[in-house]
């Protein structure tokens, strides 16, 4: 179930500093990457 995103859920937009801790965690171990698309610089603009 969705924890409801009011002002009276104070772990908002979590639904428990569990969660919270877990999330924050997480970024601190940079689980949350965005890809690379396997551009390559432009060696010809040198």
């Amino acid at each position: 179930m969705p924890a409801p995103f009011a002002v009276d859920n104070v772990w908002r937009p979590f639904c428990s500093e569990r969660c919270r801790l877990i999330d924050l965690g997480n970024w601190a171990a940079e689980n949350y990457r965005v890809p690379e698309t396997g551009r390559k610089p432009d060696d010809a603009a040198d």
